[in-house]
């Protein structure tokens, strides 16, 4: 094969195990039960689309978060477009805060992985439990949302060592 149809073939098969890596990602967040705790369930698109961003940059990365947001939307039952204009900035932010100021491990990972997630639940929340007024709100912020982001945060390393692993392996020359 010549060298061009190679890297295509490479690209091909990198973005479709990346999407393969957010499937399986969305499916744990959509299965009942799954590593819930109480009320407390892991957000996992959110890691696996920050880890993609991290390792392919800022516009990749953002494109990405806007599909997986999509994703999540529809899952979410929710209105299509906020949580992928959400992780679409948040991602594209993440890149470039990465690129520029941090080291890629996975401490700062969980960092950013729980910045992100507190940013893009904070939004959710004040969207649709604060601005409707539904009473136990501030019970409902302490006692899920928190939790939650520091769930998704412990868990995020998974999601980063699978993205990693695909770099790798389909980027030999770097």
């Amino acid at each position: 094969m010549t060298s061009r149809t190679k890297r295509n073939l490479r690209l091909t098969a990198k973005w479709t195990l990346y999407l393969v890596i957010l499937l399986v990602a969305l499916t744990g967040q959509t299965t009942p039960g799954f590593l819930t705790i109480g009320q407390v369930r892991p957000i996992f698109i959110l890691p696996v689309c920050l880890a993609v961003a991290v390792y392919e940059g800022e516009y990749a990365g953002a494109f990405f978060g806007a599909v997986g947001g999509l994703l999540w939307d529809y899952a979410a039952g929710r209105v299509a477009g906020l949580l992928a204009l959400g992780l679409m900035a948040v991602c594209f932010a993440a890149a470039i805060l990465v690129q520029l100021y941090l080291r890629t491990n996975a401490m700062n990972f969980i960092l950013v992985s729980g910045c992100a997630c507190l940013l893009i639940t904070g939004v959710d929340f004040l969207f649709y439990y604060l601005m409707p007024g539904y009473a136990g709100a501030a019970q409902r912020y302490f006692g899920v949302v928190l939790p939650m982001t520091v769930f998704t945060a412990a868990l995020s390393p998974l999601a980063l060592a699978a993205v990693r692993g695909v770099w790798r392996r389909m980027n030999p020359e770097d």
